[in-house]
């Protein structure tokens, strides 16, 4: 997206990537309890597999808010995990 849609060099992008990097821990993998998880919250939420997959995730790495423009914004999953838009106006 922002080589494409920003029409930003690769040089900002490895720059922003080093900075977000920087401040954020290291990933968690993708295991097959992630995969189980979000394929429960895809049924049970009627959310995509996909934005399942990114839910189930976060809930591993015990956040307790997810920022998404594509999510539902105030949603909150298994009463511990809430979707804020982060360009919302609340």
């Amino acid at each position: 997206m922002a080589r494409r849609k920003l029409n930003r060099s690769w040089d900002d992008i490895a720059s922003a990537l080093s900075a977000v990097g920087a401040v954020c821990a290291e990933p968690l993998p993708i295991t097959t309890a992630t995969h189980d998880a979000a394929l429960e919250i895809a049924r049970r939420d009627g959310l995509s597999f996909y934005d399942a997959l990114i839910v189930a995730s976060a809930m591993e790495a015990r956040c307790s808010t997810l920022l998404s423009e594509d999510m539902q914004h105030g949603r909150v999953i298994e009463g511990r995990l809430t979707i804020r838009n982060p360009f919302a106006s609340d």
